[in-house]
């Protein structure tokens, strides 16, 4: 047996949107700016993705720029609100700990460009408050840029109310929520939300290609030079295909989120409560405030990286974390900024369920990850030093 669990790092692109995909290879290969008839079918395939992609969010087609993916996303918002904010004397920025790193890094290049950034820190759920964005923002603010729901953890953040206070306050409100879109139910206007990025991959579409929404007066500035693609704002000529493929699979996605998060969550919720019999394990991220499929944990004297190996030995594909983060050795930002000792950091486990994955599957993982959880921490020396009393129990 072979169980992926490994959904957010990506997801296997769904029929519908291959479907979508090979129809437009096949026949709409024109270029949408070119003005015969084989370009123009090709321009009207991209009108229809656009205007897909500004129903399921709530928005109008105008406002929807499609990039490669929520990296590059996250980089042009971030970037057009510093630039705006600079020209306005405005050159503070807000975020959180546990973002992404397109935005902590992009975050950091601007400071050493000059802006001055405020990381809000989070609660031990990884939740931060409409109250302490209001208590950050300052004379000088540009933009406030919280993430939808954490990569890692799973925690779902208050958007709709940290939006109100952004927009009464006149500040840039940004929300990179590419874990999010297709498996919550989102409306831009209704959360008062300026800019917000996406990526695919995430919810059954291809890799390589995202969107950007902008509202519409808000200034956006391009990060890539040359032709007149995306209405000036990102030169070069656009994926179709991947365009199209994402619009079909962003459009099946929501359409499913009620039965979808439904099922996974049932799912989730069984994982947790197995999981968590197990000794010194803790759960990490909100315990109701969570992705559907989202279930992490942390097992106290036991290296992630071995238990990853293991477990793909034995069928389950999981993640220790952020897949772009996958490698290092360094303990999670997210863990450590919930609270999570270093040592405890070091032994997390991320499963992401989607509705692919059934009931049989979890009964299998139950069985399994205690077993392996168990096995490594026979192998440990400094589990056994913490059973025999010889140093403390973190969790």
């Amino acid at each position: 047996m072979q169980i992926y669990a490994d959904h957010a790092a990506t997801t296997k692109p769904g029929k519908t949107a291959v479907r979508a995909m090979l129809s437009c290879m096949e026949q709409n290969y024109g270029n949408p700016s070119s003005l015969h008839q084989v370009g123009q079918r090709a321009a009207e395939a991209l009108v229809k993705a656009r205007q897909e992609m500004a129903d399921c969010l709530g928005c109008t087609a105008r406002e929807i720029y499609f990039t490669s993916g929520g990296s590059e996303a996250d980089n042009q918002a971030l970037r057009s609100a510093a630039w705006h904010g600079a020209q306005n004397g405005k050159k503070h920025i807000i975020s959180t700990a546990i973002e992404h790193h397109a935005i902590l890094h992009t975050l950091k290049q601007l400071e050493e460009e000059g802006f001055s950034v405020t990381l809000l820190e989070v609660d031990e759920n990884g939740r931060v408050t409409p109250e302490q964005v209001a208590a950050a923002i300052r004379p000088d603010t540009c933009l406030v840029s919280v993430m939808f729901a954490n990569n890692e953890i799973g925690t779902i953040e208050p958007i709709a109310g940290i939006g109100a206070v952004c927009r009464e306050k006149g500040v840039l409100f940004h929300t990179d929520a590419v874990q999010a879109a297709g498996h919550l139910a989102i409306h831009v206007q209704e959360m008062h939300i300026d800019m917000l990025s996406l990526s695919a991959h995430k919810f059954c579409g291809p890799k390589g290609v995202g969107a950007l929404y902008v509202r519409r007066d808000v200034p956006l500035r391009s990060l890539i030079c040359g032709g007149g693609q995306e209405r000036g704002k990102r030169a070069g000529t656009e994926n179709l295909p991947a365009i199209v493929g994402m619009a079909a699979a962003f459009r099946e996605a929501c359409a499913a989120i009620p039965a979808h998060a439904a099922y996974v969550s049932a799912l989730r919720d069984r994982l947790i409560a197995g999981l968590s019999r197990i000794p010194h394990s803790t759960l990490n991220g909100d315990p109701q405030q969570r992705l559907p499929g989202n279930v992490h944990f942390c097992f106290e004297g036991v290296e992630g990286e071995s238990l990853l190996l293991l477990l793909d030995a034995k069928g389950i594909c999981a993640s220790s974390g952020s897949a772009c983060s996958s490698g290092s050795l360094d303990p999670s930002h997210v863990l450590l900024a919930i609270g999570r000792p270093r040592e405890a950091a070091h032994g997390s486990l991320r499963l992401t369920l989607s509705e692919e994955n059934t009931s049989e599957e979890v009964d299998y993982m139950l069985q399994v990850i205690p077993e392996v959880v168990s096995y490594l921490r026979k192998l440990s020396p400094v589990w056994r030093d913490m059973e025999e009393g010889r140093i403390p129990h973190v969790i």
